[in-house]
């Protein structure tokens, strides 16, 4: 993705947190849609923290994606997670995947970000990038197809209050398990080298 793009000062501008103002408006007039019709739609949303230091996570137990993965999942209606490329490594060849490394004047960096940040279970120092599905909501104006309790054809209908998207609540939520998870493996980093940041800090 080319973050380049985006302002990022209208995250908060909008009921979307959506950098691309132009975006948002298009989201607006579309989910205005889906609420009308009485459906729902679902979302993906993508939570990236930057500045987060080496060496924080674990190659095998303990694995900084495989907690993140685990807490993204705990969100409600949160079906699919992935980190960095994800999905679309598998489309990469393992050429187009690597993140090649140079040298820079006080550490080696990566040339891309195909990773997200995390490399063996291990933070790498890029910035850790995190996707994941919500369905769309459950509860619907439409009716649907189901089962009474005597186990009898029926049809439903849900009433009152109507939530065309959840994915728009998930984002705080998103934001907030990422820093948990990251605060957590910084106090196992602290317990386990007695320093506070990652790799080569005091």
């Amino acid at each position: 993705i080319d973050y380049s793009r985006f302002d990022w000062d209208e995250v908060n501008n909008n009921p979307f947190f959506c950098a691309d103002p132009v975006a948002a408006k298009e989201w607006a007039t579309y989910l205005d849609g889906i609420r009308k019709e009485g459906s729902s739609v679902g979302a993906v949303i993508e939570v990236v923290a930057e500045n987060v230091p080496v060496g924080l996570g674990a190659p095998v137990y303990g694995k900084l994606d495989q907690d993140l993965a685990s807490a993204m999942m705990s969100i409600n209606a949160v079906k699919a997670v992935e980190i960095g490329a994800g999905f679309e490594a598998a489309e990469l060849t393992g050429v187009e995947n690597a993140d090649e490394m140079r040298a820079g004047q006080e550490r080696p960096y990566f040339l891309s970000n195909h990773a997200g940040g995390i490399l063996g279970g291990i933070s790498n120092g890029d910035p850790v990038v995190v996707r994941f599905a919500v369905k769309p909501t459950s509860s619907i104006l439409v009716s649907r197809q189901t089962v009474d309790e005597k186990n009898q054809n029926a049809d439903i209908i849900t009433k009152g209050r109507h939530d065309p998207c959840v994915g728009i609540r998930a984002v705080p939520v998103g934001e907030a398990m990422m820093a948990l998870v990251l605060a957590d493996h910084l106090l196992r980093h602290r317990a386990q080298t007695g320093r506070e940041g990652g790799i080569g800090h005091e």
